[in-house]
């Protein structure tokens, strides 16, 4: 949830309406039957409003928002990629109320598990990396094209993935932890 004044609060407040009513909408009807109209109105928005938050339907359930990670990545101290990597999970995680964290992982399950949204994200997400490559390379000293860099961003996004999976199937796990464990594990060279 924003920290910021009235209005950055309300903006957070109708953005997690979207989402919610989105996703609650999703569930009923299915992905692909659920129009932008429908969820505006459900949200109590005009479709300019949610357009104003979401450019298209599929942003909705873009995997690059949660959590904030790029934000976290930026403002880490330079060191090794999986050090950097591990810090800036920390960091977005620190950052985000657990009920923002147990939403938006609900959200990520369900979009990891519609054909349709898998290729969405796979498009968001390879577009993603070169920022990830850049950032790592400056904080790491290396070129942008260090196989070391490219295989610790690899190594790091695959353990997050699994266990991102594991607490889909286990929602008892505590997520933001069992991650950190994992890329500590990594961290120390397995």
């Amino acid at each position: 949830m924003a920290t910021g004044g009235l209005r950055e609060r309300k903006k957070a407040r109708t953005r997690e309406t979207i989402l919610r009513e989105a996703f609650r909408l999703f569930r009923e009807r299915g992905y692909n039957a659920t129009t932008v109209d429908q969820i505006a109105e459900a949200a109590e928005v005009s479709p300019a409003t949610f357009f104003r938050y979401f450019p298209t339907k599929e942003d909705l359930v873009a995997l690059d928002r949660f959590p904030p990670l790029m934000e976290s990545l930026a403002d880490q101290p330079p060191g090794p990629p999986v050090t950097v990597l591990r810090g800036a999970f920390r960091a977005a995680f620190a950052s985000v109320p657990p009920e923002e964290i147990a939403a938006g992982h609900a959200r990520e399950v369900f979009a990891a598990t519609v054909p349709e949204l898998v290729a969405v994200n796979l498009r968001k997400g390879s577009a993603l990396l070169p920022e990830v490559h850049a950032i790592l390379a400056d904080k790491s000293g290396r070129e942008v094209g260090d196989p070391r860099t490219r295989n610790a961003v690899g190594a790091v996004f695959g353990i997050v993935t699994l266990v991102w999976l594991q607490w889909a199937w286990d929602p008892d796990l505590d997520g933001p932890a069992e991650i950190d464990r994992a890329l500590a594990h990594l961290e120390s060279g397995l």
